[in-house]
C-alpha cells in the first residue's frame, strides 16, 4: 500500500478512538517503545521525568532537509508525526486510570496530578466537575503559572473529548465577529462552544455525528447530523469548528456551501494536529487568515492553538 494512503487510514481509526487495547493489537512495536519508557519513568520514582516525556510527544517536529540545499522530506515528517501522535494516545490511555485516580482525590503513587495542581486547574477551567466554562484571563494569567503539572491537564481531559479551553475574551471577540448571522458548530462534541456563544446572544446550532459517544456527554442541545445533513438543513452564513480532526473528510463541505460567507476554525498552529490542510490549500473560495489576537484566548498556551479565519472571496 502507498506509505502516505496507510497514514491517512491510521489516522482515520485514530479518530474512532480506539482503546489502548486496540492500539496494542494494531501497532505492537509502538506500545512496546512506550511501555518500556514509562516503565523506566515509573520505576525512576521522578514525576518530573513524565512531564518532560510527554511533553515531547506532543513537541512539533522541525523540518530537516535530506541533504544541505534540499527540501524536507515531507513524507517522512509526516510518518514520524504519526509515529509520535500514536505513542502519545497509547501514553494517554496507559495513564488515563492513574490520573483520573489521583483527581478524584486519590494519593498513592508518586506521580499524580496533586491536589493544589487539581484545585487550581478546577477553579479556573471548570464550572463543575469536566463541565467547561470561560475562562477569565486575568486570573488564568495570574494562576496558571503556579500549576507546574501542566502536560498532566491534557491528558485527564482528551479522554472525555475536551482539546482546549476557551477565555471570556475569545468568546466575546467571536460573537462580535458573527454578528447577527446564524451560526453552525460542527462536530461540536459536547456543544460548550456553541453554548458559550449563545450565552453571547449568538445564535448558535451545535450539531455532531455522535461518533465519539463512548467518550463524550452529548446533551440535546446537541443535534444528532454529520456536517453535510447540517449544512443542508440549517444553511448557515457562518459556520465554527473547534479542534477538527486532521485530514477529516467534513470540511471540504463547508468552502462548496453556496451560502457560507465564513467558516472559523479553533485549531493548532501545528498542520499536522487537526484540520485538513489539503483541503484548506486547495479550496479558492476563501481567504485564508491565522488571527493570533484571537488565538491567545485558546488555552492552555502550550497546546499551541489558534484560530483561523476563512472569508468567502468577494463578500
Amino acid at each position: 500500500m502507498n506509505p502516505r494512503k496507510e497514514s491517512e487510514d491510521a489516522l482515520e481509526w485514530l479518530r474512532g478512538g480506539p482503546s489502548l487495547a486496540e492500539l496494542k493489537a494494531r501497532f505492537p512495536a509502538e506500545w512496546e517503545a512506550v511501555a518500556d519508557e514509562l516503565a523506566a519513568i515509573f520505576a525512576s520514582g521522578k514525576p518530573e521525568q513524565l512531564q518532560t516525556y510527554m511533553t515531547g510527544l506532543a513537541t512539533p517536529l522541525a523540518a530537516q532537509p535530506n541533504r544541505v540545499g534540499q527540501r524536507p522530506n515531507q513524507q517522512k515528517l509526516e510518518a514520524t508525526a504519526l509515529t509520535r501522535l500514536i505513542r502519545r494516545r497509547m501514553a494517554h490511555l496507559a495513564l488515563k486510570g492513574y490520573v483520573l485516580s489521583a483527581a478524584a482525590g486519590g494519593r498513592h503513587g508518586k506521580i499524580r496530578f496533586n491536589w493544589f495542581n487539581g484545585f487550581v486547574a478546577q477553579k479556573l477551567l471548570f464550572a463543575r466537575e469536566l463541565e467547561r466554562k470561560p475562562v477569565s484571563l486575568f486570573w488564568f494569567r495570574l494562576l496558571w503559572p503556579l500549576v507546574w503539572q501542566k502536560p498532566l491537564l491534557m491528558p485527564l481531559v482528551e479522554a472525555k473529548g475536551i482539546y482546549c479551553f476557551y477565555s471570556k475574551p475569545l468568546i466575546e471577540a467571536l460573537a462580535r465577529l458573527i454578528g447577527g448571522r446564524a451560526c453552525l458548530e460542527i462536530a461540536a462534541g459536547d456543544g460548550t462552544l456553541s453554548r458559550f456563544l449563545a450565552a453571547e446572544g449568538v445564535k448558535a446550532t451545535a450539531t455532531d455525528d455522535y461518533s465519539w459517544k463512548h467518550a463524550v456527554s452529548y446533551p440535546e442541545s446537541v443535534l444528532k447530523m454529520d456536517a453535510a445533513q447540517a449544512l443542508r438543513k440549517f444553511k448557515p452564513a457562518v459556520v465554527i469548528c473547534s479542534w477538527p480532526p486532521a485530514n477529516n473528510g467534513f470540511e471540504r463541505l463547508v468552502f462548496t456551501h453556496p451560502g457560507v460567507e465564513l467558516y472559523i476554525v479553533i485549531g493548532s498552529r501545528h498542520t499536522f494536529a487537526s484540520g485538513n490542510w489539503a483541503d484548506y490549500r486547495a479550496q479558492t473560495a476563501f481567504e485564508l487568515e491565522e488571527d493570533t489576537r484571537l488565538g491567545r484566548g485558546v488555552l492552555p498556551p502550550e497546546l499551541g492553538g489558534t484560530v483561523y479565519l476563512f472569508r468567502k472571496r468577494g463578500t
